[in-house]
């Protein structure tokens, strides 16, 4: 959190160092509407000509990503916050199936050395 928003935020009375402080909130410090996010991610991609994604887009893109990062399952199940794992591989069973792809490869590459 920037220092100028901490400083505003404890004028109204808000402990921005407690660990349940909200990153985004509404001006009561309490949690935004759903359509919020989106409709500030709809405005900035509608001014620079960004090819369009909702909040669980980047939320998705970065578990791809972590993926490709070679993060294990249990990595990204802890990041994503799911409290079972069987709800991380899913969701994410496209991107599993291409991590354990490139796993049988690393593998074969390995052996063929």
């Amino acid at each position: 959190m920037e220092k100028k928003q901490k400083q505003d935020y404890f004028k109204l009375g808000y402990n921005t160092l407690k660990p349940e402080q909200l990153v985004f909130s509404n001006k009561f410090n309490e949690y935004l509407q759903l359509a919020i996010p989106q409709k500030w991610m709809l405005s900035v991609q509608k001014k620079y000509g960004l090819e369009k994604i909702s909040p669980h887009g980047l939320r998705h893109t970065h578990c791809s990503l972590m993926f490709e990062a070679d993060a294990t399952i249990k990595e990204v199940q802890e990041r994503l916050g799911h409290n079972n794992i069987n709800t991380t591989l899913n969701i994410y069973t496209h991107v599993t199936k291409k991590a354990k792809s490139e796993a049988i490869q690393k593998f074969a590459n390995y052996i063929n050395i």
